[in-house]
């Protein structure tokens, strides 16, 4: 165990810097352009994964007992990005929408490469801030959200996701032999469908209807709206075109991602629309040391669904007994989602084992298979 005054030093904290790396190389491409645009997706994808290879896994646990004010240096480093990101975003629709020295496919890489920054820093930061109950962290992940266009994203996973991980009433959890680009459209579909209605529904307990000031759609409509408005205004018709890509980009990482935590993992039905509780065992978790620098511990997956308070530096990883492992960190099982059969051939043995390991009891696993257990009550 990481004693609490270790885990204090800003020494301690400074690893998880790495990500902002990312920002001075989207620049480099849109000053440079040419393959200088590749820098971003390459450094995130492949670099931080090479990165792995060399320092092995992480298998410490910081010490439980740590305070608020011991974490202070991992609080700044979520809230010092918002800015950071803003000007980064902003700064280069204004810049490429202008640039003379890129053509068009140079653009579009550069806002591609942009997008891999906020959708792999961006938004995972974003998911650490809105899982804080302060108001000020609340709202810095509100408006990391909105600048890719996907602010519904809070309600689904604080509301719906984290509820209801591994039954059919939670969209993310892909199902076993689901490809990406089948759980993808459907993904987009149901989440912004689902969390609306779990807004609605809390205001209806209320006995307010769902067009009420309360309900946090508003905000997400006029954060967005405002976010395509300042794009418009930076960079013209381009400029919004440029802003959407990105957003695109980043949406596509943050449910690839999402596809790659919870594949084929259900918790199990115990009669009467009952489930279990969430427990470490219903995420794939990844001890890789540099991917989760990165992505600040977000591969500790196991341990935030089953302590969803847990800041960051506190996520605890898990024995092979308790939580199943990724042989990868998170950017090499994403590609590998992009290739089904790839996909297929490394995850469903996995699946199978887990399934034998932790549920020998269940014959048939069909009805899982097609998320056709009955809803949770």
């Amino acid at each position: 165990m990481i004693p609490a005054a270790q885990v204090a030093k800003f020494s301690a904290a400074l690893p998880f810097c790495l990500s902002f790396i990312l920002i001075p190389l989207v620049w480099t491409g849109a000053v440079l352009g040419g393959w200088w645009i590749a820098l971003t997706p390459l450094c995130a994808w492949y670099l931080f994964s090479a990165i792995d290879i060399a320092v092995g896994l992480n298998t410490e646990n910081a010490d439980l007992d740590t305070t608020e004010d011991q974490l202070f240096w991992y609080r700044l480093l979520t809230q010092v990005w918002v800015p950071l990101q803003a000007l980064t975003l902003f700064g280069l629709v204004a810049y490429v929408s202008r640039a003379t020295h890129l053509n068009g496919l140079e653009k579009f890489g550069v806002m591609f490469g942009t997008g891999v920054m906020t959708g792999t820093v961006g938004i995972v930061y974003a998911h650490e801030l809105l899982h804080q109950r302060n108001r000020l962290e609340r709202w810095l992940g509100d408006i990391l959200l909105a600048m890719v266009l996907y602010s519904h994203f809070r309600s689904e996973h604080l509301l719906v996701h984290h509820r209801y991980v591994g039954t059919p009433r939670d969209p993310v959890t892909a199902r076993y032999n689901e490809g990406f680009h089948r759980f993808y459209p459907r993904v987009l579909r149901q989440s912004l469908h689902s969390s609306f209605r779990a807004e609605a529904a809390m205001l209806a307990r209320k006995n307010l209807p769902w067009h009420h000031r309360s309900n946090p759609f508003w905000r997400y409509w006029a954060l967005q709206g405002a976010m395509l408005a300042l794009a418009l205004v930076l960079g013209g018709w381009t400029g919004l075109v440029l802003f959407l890509v990105q957003a695109g980009v980043a949406i596509w990482q943050l449910e690839v991602v999402n596809y790659v935590e919870h594949y084929g993992l259900t918790r199990k039905h115990l009669g009467d629309g009952k489930y279990e509780h969430v427990l470490p065992r219903h995420s794939w978790n990844a001890e890789h040391r540099a991917t989760n620098w990165l992505m600040i511990n977000l591969q500790r997956h196991s341990d935030h669904h089953y302590k969803p308070d847990r800041r960051f530096p506190l996520l605890q990883t898990y024995p092979k007994d308790e939580a199943p492992q990724l042989p990868y960190g998170y950017p090499v099982m994403a590609i590998a989602a992009m290739i089904p059969p790839l996909w297929r051939r490394i995850m469903n043995p996995r699946v199978r084992a887990w399934r034998r390991q932790f549920y020998p009891e269940i014959e048939d696993w069909r009805p899982y298979n097609k998320a056709a257990t009955p809803l949770p009550r």
